[in-house]
């Protein structure tokens, strides 16, 4: 029997930022670089921008300034100011905040008045400024800390709040704010907010059809089927067409401005009331998969008090509107059944494309529907036992685990690597899924080749989504091959597969290549990895006089020891990110077609040829 005592000595209460610091991803999600989306980096970021984004909604100004230099971060908004007495207490004291007044912010984001302790606390530096009244308060904080507190000042300054804040390295490594990621989360609020302009790093953010201006930034205009389709409503808005290429459904949805990546109870009442509305104006019984495919629409309501299943605000768990209002379901599918219903009486001719686009889809299901039956049957055994899957215990849908957003599927080649990274992987997020060697190139090719390829229906199985991308059982997904050709090659036709048959992952940034250390060099007391030559030169240089350098060729030459420090919290990824100039069928032409004289030239201009540089001794 162990002698541990239990007594009043091993109660102890944290005070409000220990708690945010002991426990960050209660509050942020997962920490992270930097190199996904969902990253903490971004989500204090978010987290400051709501509260600028609360008083435009509030009428309370047009503009918010945003500037990220190096690992800086500096808000700016027109908006009313923090009330001065109350400066200090809304940035360091839990449940304070405007936002428990629903007369004040009837609709707003930040309801729980956390967002900027949890930024102050987990920030090196942190400091807020209000101008209201022609006077300015101040503030400076360090790791929570008020170290600064000086008396409010006369000021001849714009009312509003600037918070300055510099998030801290210890809790976040090797961080670095990626441009792409905080444009796009611009680029939605902007849509979300018509009126409202951002300007980050001196370019302007600004919408004015809303969420018809954000299908249409998505989408090249030669893969819409039609032109959008608005609708707007109270609390209410909708955009949606259909894609000429793409096989799968695409919801960008959105509560009280929180763009909800997961979903939620709007997302699949939106996917509802589209297959009623639909089937009802044709009077015929669709199978609702065929209404549905290569459907890309965008969803957007405000409700009282909303119930999400996170912290981080992704999933949407509440059922009512608020107030008088009905359900969230019926709330949209009255919408929809009137607005779209009348929509498609007035455009005959979108109405046309749409039935003919639900006809071929069904044509296209027949047409391979033994071939599905025969892969579901697989795909059911698979996931009893999938033979190229070592899976984790945590998945992207279980709304219980806070550690959901680490889920991880590492896609691997060969025995070797995939050995070692089984090996040294977190059992409880991170999975295995292993290649026997090249894929087959899918380029050109109909889905029905995903169920006929058992490696691509395994695969398929594995991620879950032929239905729809809300059940995803991995937040990111990995290509870990090794850095030569061969390796390169692999990365290339797994790029192909997902841009033609499951292009969304990479739209809503799931996918990534692993980065692998080029290097090793060590001395009896220190071990670098070295990514780049240039870490290794400066490796050389730190460990000297004779450091022992090892060249590593393929993944599988890492011990599952070493392989650890590279799949855990240091762990570096490269997102795969779509070129918006670019149409997915341009760019799978350009790189998977027949070789063309402009991929030629291409490879010839962007030839880099690799040098080992010869150490001289001195």
């Amino acid at each position: 029997m162990s002698n541990t005592q239990y007594t009043e000595d091993n109660i102890r209460s944290l005070d409000w930022k220990e708690h945010i610091r002991l426990r960050p991803g209660m509050y942020i999600g997962k920490l992270g670089d930097g190199s996904t989306a969902d990253d903490g980096i971004y989500i204090l970021l978010k987290e400051v921008l709501d509260n600028s984004i609360d008083e435009f909604v509030m009428g309370a100004g047009k503009s918010i300034e945003i500037r990220i230099k190096d690992k800086e971060v500096r808000v700016r908004d027109y908006g009313r100011g923090i009330p001065l007495g109350k400066v200090v207490d809304v940035v360091s004291k839990m449940n304070t905040g405007g936002k428990y007044d629903t007369r004040a912010f009837k609709k707003s984001v930040g309801l729980n008045g956390v967002g900027t302790k949890a930024v102050n606390a987990l920030s090196s530096s942190f400091r807020v400024e209000s101008v209201r009244d022609g006077q300015m308060k101040s503030a400076g904080f360090e790791l929570g800390e008020l170290v600064d507190d000086p008396t409010p000042e006369e000021s001849a300054k714009r009312r509003g709040t600037r918070v300055i804040f510099t998030p801290d390295e210890s809790i976040f490594k090797n961080f670095k704010y990626r441009n792409e990621y905080v444009e796009k989360m611009l680029r939605n609020y902007v849509y979300l907010n018509p009126g409202l302009t951002i300007d980050f790093n001196g370019e302007k953010f600004f919408s004015e059809n809303g969420l018809k201006d954000l299908l249409e930034d998505n989408m090249s205009e030669e893969d819409r089927l039609y032109p959008v389709i608005h609708l707007r409503g109270e609390d209410i808005e909708i955009a949606l067409t259909h894609s000429k290429t793409q096989y799968s459904e695409e919801y960008h949805s959105f509560v009280n401005g929180q763009n909800t990546t997961q979903g939620g109870t709007h997302q699949a009442a939106f996917r509802e009331a589209l297959v009623k509305t639909i089937r009802e104006f044709y009077g015929k019984n669709y199978d609702a998969s065929d209404v549905r495919k290569s459907i890309v629409g965008a969803i957007s309501i405000k409700v009282m008090e909303p119930v999400f299943e996170s912290q981080t605000k992704t999933k949407l768990g509440s059922t009512d509107m608020g107030g008088n209002l009905p359900t969230v379901r019926t709330y949209i599918n009255d919408f929809i059944k009137t607005q779209l219903d009348n929509f498609l009486h007035k455009n005959q001719e979108i109405a046309e494309k749409i039935q003919r686009k639900i006809i071929q889809a069904e044509r296209e299901r027949k047409e391979f529907s033994g071939i599905r039956k025969l892969a579901k049957e697989r795909a059911k055994k698979a996931s009893l036992h999938n033979k190229k899957l070592r899976d984790c215990r945590v998945h992207l849908t279980d709304s219980k685990s806070d550690r959901t957003l680490d889920t991880t599927l590492f896609i691997t080649e060969g025995d070797s690597a995939s050995g070692s990274i089984t090996k040294s992987r977190d059992v409880n997020t991170q999975a295995v899924f292993s290649l026997k060697g090249k894929p087959l190139n899918s380029y050109g090719l109909s889905k029905k080749i995903v169920y006929e390829n058992e490696e691509f229906n395994l695969l398929q199985a594995a991620l879950n989504i032929e239905e729809s991308l809300e059940d995803l059982r991995y937040n990111n997904i990995v290509i870990a091959t090794d850095a030569d050709v061969d390796g390169m090659h692999i990365r290339l036709l797994l790029i192909t597969f997902f841009l033609q048959f499951f292009p969304e992952l990479i739209k809503e940034g799931h996918l990534y290549i692993l980065q692998t250390p080029l290097f090793r060099v060590r001395n009896k007391k220190k071990t670098i990895y070295c990514y780049s030559d240039q870490e290794r030169i400066d490796a050389i240089e730190e460990l000297k006089p004779k450091p022992e350098i090892t060249r590593f060729k393929g993944l599988g030459e890492i011990s599952p020891d070493e392989f650890r420090h590279f799949i855990g919290a240091d762990i570096r990824l490269d997102p795969v990110m779509l070129d918006k100039a670019m149409s997915v069928e341009d760019m799978l032409s350009f790189y998977m077609g027949k070789n063309t004289p402009d991929r030629q030239e291409f490879i010839i201009n962007n030839l880099k040829v690799e040098l080992d540089q010869v150490q001289e001794t001195t």
